[in-house]
């Protein structure tokens, strides 16, 4: 039997697992500013959003330390108190220590968002889905980013995460000197095809793409929660590969979300391809959640929630301005809003270092392992942002 291609590509919120129901849903409202698909076709179910704490009284900044050991950060977003993805892999300890520079951030996925969180510093990059049908926006590629339909809160959120301000309102971001550049590579459906992610890919690095101006906002580190999407999930397709091998001589490292179909995440690209920092989840208890992808491919785990307990965001679509959906694709971005704080304080770390940094200062799983099923593995442990931080100022290589 033929099977009707489903949008499975995305990898947060969109899927949580194998058992899929062919229903639609309807649309979440529109961003202002951002394009109504035109006439989508039916999309299959999203799961519920989890329920959002209410919002907590602001958190005052800590007081500066008067001793040697810096004082953990606590900023006075008022979502901050909910985030308890931060306090997990240890940000207020990392904020704690040297501030970094800005770095360019490319993430790779449903487009722009015009974000409060994020002002200035979230740049409309340009529009790599090619087939106008699909795109939503009455045309194929353009110079114009911006997201378009219900899945657009998708690279939104995940942006947010990288880099919001640390400003008084909102949340709080994990590098809120981020720079975040909005590559689109997801249709209306969220799916992905292999050339328009290839191209996305090596535009995004400062590798030219014929028919396409040069990207004046080249990145060092890529975010792709995502997979690609119309090809078999038997490995990292070549064509990915060799992209990703570009990037990565390049300079820059490519961060991607494991997949939710609580599979090996070998088979899935870029997830399975060589050079990925592939990112897997756990949850508040530092568990694999059931969902997540596992495997020889991943290195490394990061706070991706659970349908009881999401990972707490502004977003301008969701019911009051937030969501706190759950997914790889939520994992993905912490790991990579670390790798920017690591590269704001030491701006030469090549992808290998950085991998390094990020993986050699996990914390282990507790009891040892993610799951207790030997071979469903999550890499080295959960992500350490204090940890990771601390051995890049500890080396002056990267200065």
């Amino acid at each position: 039997m033929i099977r009707r291609h489903l949008p499975h590509a995305l990898l947060g919120g969109l899927l949580l697992g194998s058992a899929l129901a062919a229903t639609s849903i309807p649309s979440l409202p529109p961003a202002p500013g951002v394009p109504v698909p035109v006439s989508p076709a039916p999309l299959e179910e999203i799961p519920p959003l989890s329920p959002l704490t209410p919002a907590p009284r602001p958190v005052t900044p800590a007081a500066p330390s008067t001793g040697s050991a810096a004082q953990p950060v606590t900023p006075g977003d008022p979502l901050f108190a909910s985030q308890w993805n931060l306090g997990l892999i240890r940000m207020p300890q990392a904020w704690a220590l040297e501030r970094s520079a800005p770095v360019t951030v490319a993430v790779l996925d449903t487009g722009f968002v015009r974000s409060a969180e994020l002002g200035a510093r979230a740049v409309n990059g340009y529009d790599f889905v090619t087939d106008a049908r699909r795109a939503g926006d009455g045309n194929g590629r353009d110079a114009d980013a911006s997201a378009v339909g219900p899945f657009a809160y998708h690279g939104e959120v995940i942006a947010n995460l990288i880099g919001a301000a640390h400003d008084g309102r909102g949340m709080a971001g994990i590098n809120p000197a981020a720079r975040i550049v909005h590559v689109r590579v997801a249709d209306t459906e969220g799916t992905i095809t292999v050339p328009d992610l290839v191209d996305g890919l090596k535009w995004a690095a400062g590798i030219p793409v014929p028919g396409v101006p040069a990207n004046p906002n080249p990145a060092k580190l890529l975010n792709l929660s995502l997979f690609a999407d119309f090809i078999p999930l038997t490995g990292c397709d070549a064509r990915v590969q060799a992209a990703v091998d570009a990037v990565t001589a390049r300079g820059a490292l490519v961060i991607a979300g494991a997949a939710n179909y609580g599979q090996d995440a070998g088979g899935y690209s870029p997830a399975g391809c060589r050079h990925v920092l592939t990112v897997t989840s756990v949850t508040e208890a530092g568990q694999r959640p059931a969902y997540a992808n596992w495997g020889r491919s991943v290195a490394l785990a990061a706070p991706g929630g659970d349908p009881a307990r999401g990972i707490p965001a502004v977003s301008i679509s969701g019911p009051g301005g937030q969501r706190a959906p759950n997914g790889t694709s939520f994992a993905a971005p912490h790991a990579t809003g670390v790798a920017s704080l690591l590269l704001g304080a030491r701006p030469k770390l090549s992808p290998a270092l950085l991998r390094s940094y990020l993986t050699g200062s996990a914390v282990p799983f507790p009891g040892g392992r993610c799951d207790p099923q030997p071979g469903h593995t999550c890499g080295a442990g959960t992500l350490n942002a204090e940890g990771a931080l601390k051995r890049a100022l500890a080396s002056s290589i990267g200065k």
